[in-house]
């Protein structure tokens, strides 16, 4: 029997070997309890080209808590303009086996409202 990080590994597997055939630079997005974290990988899987979280200094004085869905669109706003600086505009969404709602679909939307393409 799986339990549900398992399950939700597995699902993230499945995600990175399908983004890996399109050889895309991918935004993979993680988050626990408290926090929410967005990385922008290169398309090798080997360097992460820009980073944004909910544990950055001088997040707190933004949100009230980290881990809510005022903090994942403050933290999508982040890593779209952190794209920008590094001259990335297209990306594959990579939840990392999470379901899309919530805090993951709040950082994907305001990244893309913030003019990253995926």
């Amino acid at each position: 029997m799986f339990n549900k990080k398992q399950a939700r590994l597995r699902r993230a597997r499945k995600t990175r070997a399908k983004i890996a055939e399109l050889n895309a630079v991918r935004l993979c997005v993680n988050r626990s309890n408290c926090h929410i974290y967005a990385q922008i990988i290169s398309a090798c899987g080997g360097k992460v080209l820009a980073a944004a979280s909910s544990l950055e200094p001088g997040f707190k004085k933004d949100t009230a808590k980290g881990g809510d869905v005022a903090a994942a669109t403050a933290v999508g706003k982040l890593i779209a303009e952190r794209a920008k600086q590094a001259g990335i505009e297209q990306v594959a969404f990579d939840r990392s086996g999470f379901q899309y709602h919530g805090r993951v679909k709040a950082l994907a939307e305001a990244a893309r409202e913030n003019g990253l393409k995926f």
